[in-house]
This record gives structure tokens, C-alpha cells and sequence, in this order.
């Protein structure tokens, strides 16, 4: 495995190692906070990796490791669902490397996984930021002030890192960690969903890639052309979950997107500015 590597970018910080890719900033003492996040990123993967067996698991026993204990803590309350703890482990290596940079002054600061973002923010602070799908399409805007509560927003859809049992185009959340929100992105996604629609074609995970956390469950490998009712009723599907776990304190809001349509649920409402391809 290549070793961990650090790049500048004006006044951003680029860590990567392995299939961890991560774009930093922060505002206050950017240099010691970058210095914190360089520390802490070096043996993150490799902490993982040495639990990587429990982590393709169902949730349930607890992990050794800091990263992998964020993992666990937040698939543990959607149990009995099935979920294994690489659901939350975009959102959960965010929200660790984000700990280091606290421990030094600032007013904001985030780290962005690939689109699953830990957030830090001080009173009066804001970060904007744009909802996209999977494949890059712009689908909206938002905003999140420090009294939102955010601290995490993450995506999850077609077409993404990360197999799909649904359909959705993009569901994008926001929590109170990194971690709650992706593992709820994931859930919500794969509720978005047509079961046994002709124009939808699904495979075994573990067909797709032998070592999948998912084993021999069905993920979405090709969705064909929706009337407008079955769209409606896949969100439909997927914003009841989302209104669920919001009602749990497991999510702050949701923004649900499919072929054209959209749902908002929670406070999304006024966090959206625009929304370009889905009026």
C-alpha cells in the first residue's frame, strides 16, 4: 500500500492514502490545525484495515480503533436493520481527522471524504455548500449556519462509491455527525426503490466484488426509464424512512432526488437556495 501523502492547495489541505481522499480547510489557526490533521490522517487506514473483517459485518461487536468506534456508534441505533459498520466510514474518518484539527483555535473548519463532510463551525459561522449527485449533476444548494445543529452532511445514490440497494439519484442528509448522516444517506437511498420493477436490473453484490460488505444481498446495477407515478412512490418511500429517523434523532433533514422529482423533509425546506435541474 502506497503511504499516506499531503498536498497543498492554496489554502486547502489534500490528504489521500489508499481510497481515502480528503480536502481540508479551516479558518482560525489553519497551519497547527493542518498540522493536527496531518498527525492524526497517517495511521487511519491502517487501523481500519486491521479490523476490516468486524467492519464487513452486521453491526454488533464493538471495534478497537477511534475511526472504527465513530463506525459502529452510529449503525448501532438503526439495528435491527441490516448494516454493517462501512456504511458510516466515509462520514466517520471525516469526523475523526476533524477532532485532531479541534484541538487548536478556530472559527470554521471542514473536511470533505468524497462528498461526506464533518463540519465545525463557531457562532455567527456559515458554510455553503452545493448538493450534487453521485455523478457530479448539480442538484441544489445549502446553506448551514452554526444553530442549525449540522455538523455532518453526506450523499449517497446511484453511481456513487458505494454499491446502492435503491434507485435514488442522490440523497443527501445532514446530521449532527459525519457519520450519522452518511449511514442515514445509505439507508434512505436504498429505500428510494421499485421492488421487482421490470426496468430496473439488479446483482449479487459479491458478484460485482467478491469481498463486499453486502454480501449476496441485490444492488441496483441499471435503472431504465420511470413513469412519473413509480418515481413519486419510490420517493414517497424513501421520505417516510427519512421522516423516521429524523423523528429518532438520527438525522436533522433530508433532500431525496429521482428522475426529476425531489422531496424535502425536516429542515431542509429553507436550506435550500436553488435547485437547477429540479424545479
Amino acid at each position: 500500500m502506497e503511504a499516506p501523502r499531503a498536498q497543498r492547495l492554496d489554502d486547502r489541505l489534500h490528504l489521500s492514502h489508499g481510497p481515502i481522499d480528503l480536502i481540508i480547510g479551516a479558518d482560525g489557526a489553519r497551519e497547527a490545525a493542518f498540522a493536527a490533521a496531518w498527525d492524526r490522517f497517517q495511521t487511519v487506514l491502517t487501523e481500519l484495515v486491521s479490523e476490516l473483517p468486524l467492519l464487513r459485518r452486521a453491526v454488533g461487536e464493538a471495534p478497537h480503533g477511534p475511526t472504527a468506534r465513530r463506525m459502529v456508534a452510529a449503525c448501532l441505533p438503526h439495528r435491527p436493520a441490516f448494516v454493517t459498520p462501512m456504511a458510516a466510514v466515509a462520514g466517520a474518518v471525516a469526523d475523526e481527522i476533524l477532532t485532531a484539527m479541534r484541538k487548536v483555535p478556530l472559527t470554521r473548519a471542514y473536511v470533505n471524504n468524497g462528498g461526506d463532510i464533518a463540519l465545525f463551525l463557531s457562532p455567527g459561522a456559515r458554510f455553503k455548500l452545493a448538493i450534487a449527485a453521485p455523478d457530479g449533476a448539480p442538484l441544489g444548494l445549502v446553506e448551514i449556519a452554526h444553530a442549525d445543529g449540522a455538523r455532518g452532511v453526506a450523499t449517497s445514490g446511484l453511481g456513487g462509491r458505494s454499491f446502492s440497494l435503491g434507485i435514488a439519484d442522490a440523497v443527501t442528509v445532514l446530521a449532527p455527525t459525519a457519520a450519522m448522516a452518511d449511514v442515514a444517506a445509505t439507508l434512505i437511498a436504498n429505500a428510494v426503490d421499485l421492488p421487482g420493477h421490470p426496468a430496473i436490473r439488479r446483482a449479487p453484490a459479491h458478484d460485482l466484488q467478491p469481498d463486499s460488505d453486502l454480501g449476496a444481498r441485490l444492488v441496483t446495477t441499471h435503472r431504465g426509464a420511470l413513469l412519473a407515478s413509480d418515481t413519486a412512490l419510490a420517493l414517497d418511500r424513501g421520505a417516510a424512512l427519512a421522516e423516521s429517523l429524523i423523528a429518532r434523532g438520527l438525522a436533522l433533514s433530508a433532500a431525496l432526488f429521482l428522475d426529476g422529482q425531489h422531496r424535502l423533509v425536516g429542515h431542509t425546506h429553507p436550506l435550500i437556495l436553488r435547485s437547477p435541474t429540479h424545479a
